[in-house]
């Protein structure tokens, strides 16, 4: 199979931390009200998940809890969720092939940490490790690691470029064939094939080397997730996977132009990256049948909890805001996500929303839906594939395990049907799912 031409497939991937997106998931009439912590279960998904040959299992991850008032943080299943590295760890052995992807911060970790928990986690899953770059925007976080104020947002792309550089130079430690174990000389491994990175930068100092063996897939798949200006350069100059939030068709054809146009002046091939928006996936009977779905999760969500998501995505507090009245248009300055707060404002411009009716779309799902029958969403996700909108899409699940379960079961064999989408995998790697080449060592090309 190829990416190109006539011959193009769906990528997906499955958004799986929190394990639904959606406030009102938990309390769904079947759904498992524990899923988001229940390893037993979170098995079950992930078998489901590479039964249906999806290429990665996806986990966000947040270094803090939700900046909320408690009455509504009470209300949010995303309260716990386990740390990521641990979690893919035990479900590396217990899956074969799907891809499992991490996010770990650039701005509240340290690189030499990142680099050795995505090896030994690529190590561990022989090839199927991939890492999603973040600088982290909520503000909260930054008082769990010691410090009173968030770093500003362009700082931490800049740290976050260089962070990429150390992180893919300290996996090149060794060449891979540095590893001679020879028993009769007694040689470990030869000295001439470790590379020390002695890195000093503008905001980080690390010697190296990294204590492993370089990983299966060279690197570790690189996934960002950032939208806004410097997010885009970011992706262009070093990402393979873009997980991104555009809100219909026209806007991620736009987005998609400009990631592919950037990559090229970066002096990639733009095959070399997989744009993959996040889509929150409804199957039913029919169109009725899954708006009918919607309409009832959408009204499982507290308003307390709903207004508190609007002040997350805005980055200021809205519960002092007139319910029925306008979004003020003279919002102060944050450090808080730009991309989530512009999208707010948007929304509430183009459809004249007032701040209790953002709110109730906030507090639920307020990203791309595919709604309908598996003929409905398969036809709509092959315009999206055909018209360069996306090159297949995050899945985000409405409630579990129905809602994950009629994605595998119901529309995955509709895609395959139309053959949109692999019926088996060909490859071991996440690299050989996503159809990306493996990349050279920068230090030992000879030995490649």
């Amino acid at each position: 199979m190829t990416d190109s031409g006539t011959n193009r497939q769906l990528h997906l991937t499955a958004f799986m931390r929190p394990v639904s997106l959606h406030t009102g998931a938990w309390r769904y009439p079947g759904s498992y009200p524990d899923a988001n912590f229940n390893f037993q279960h979170i098995v079950h998904f992930i078998h489901k998940l590479e039964a249906a040959k999806f290429d990665a299992f996806f986990m966000a991850d947040h270094l803090a809890v939700l900046n909320m008032p408690v009455e509504a943080l009470k209300r949010s299943h995303t309260v716990t969720s386990f740390e990521p590295f641990t979690l893919l760890s035990a479900l590396s052995a217990v899956t074969q092939r799907i891809g499992l992807a991490a996010t770990a911060s650039t701005t509240y970790d340290a690189p030499y940490h990142v680099a050795r928990r995505f090896a030994s986690l690529d190590h561990l899953s022989n090839g199927r490790a991939a890492w999603n770059i973040v600088t982290t925007g909520n503000p909260e976080t930054s008082r769990n690691f010691g410090l009173d104020e968030h770093m500003a947002h362009g700082d931490r792309y800049k740290r976050a470029r260089e962070f990429y550089e150390v992180v893919t130079g300290l996996w090149d430690s060794f060449a891979d064939d540095a590893f001679t174990r020879d028993v009769a000389t007694g040689e470990y491994f030869d000295p001439a094939k470790l590379h020390v990175l002695d890195h000093v930068g503008d905001e980080l100092k690390v010697r190296g080397p990294l204590n492993i063996a370089r990983p299966p897939q060279g690197w570790p798949v690189i996934v960002q997730a950032g939208q806004s200006e410097p997010g885009r350069q970011l992706a262009a100059e070093t990402a393979e996977v873009v997980f991104c939030n555009p809100k219909d068709i026209e806007s991620a054809k736009a987005l998609y132009a400009d990631l592919t146009g950037r990559v090229e002046r970066a002096g990639r091939s733009r095959d070399e990256v997989k744009i993959l928006p996040a889509a929150m996936i409804i199957v039913g009977e029919s169109k009725q049948d899954a708006q009918e779905k919607r309409l009832r999760l959408d009204s499982l969500v507290h308003y307390d909890s709903a207004i508190a998501s609007l002040s997350i995505a805005l980055g200021v507090d809205a519960s002092g805001f007139d319910p029925d009245g306008p979004l003020p248009t003279d919002l102060p300055e944050t450090n808080a996500s730009q991309t989530l707060r512009e999208g707010v404002e948007r929304l509430a411009q183009r459809e004249g929303l007032t701040i209790r009716q953002l709110a109730q779309r906030y507090g639920g799902y307020s990203g791309l839906a595919f709604l309908g029958s598996p003929g409905d969403i398969a036809e709509e996700m092959e315009t999206w594939l055909r018209e360069e909108a996306s090159d297949g899409f995050t899945c985000v699940f409405p409630f579990l395990p129905q809602g994950l379960e009629e994605v595998t079961d119901r529309l995955i064999p509709e895609l395959q049907r139309r053959d949109l989408f692999r019926r088996e995998y060909t490859g071991s790697t996440l690299r050989e799912h996503l159809g990306l080449s493996r990349p050279e060592n920068r230090f030992f090309r000879e030995t490649q």
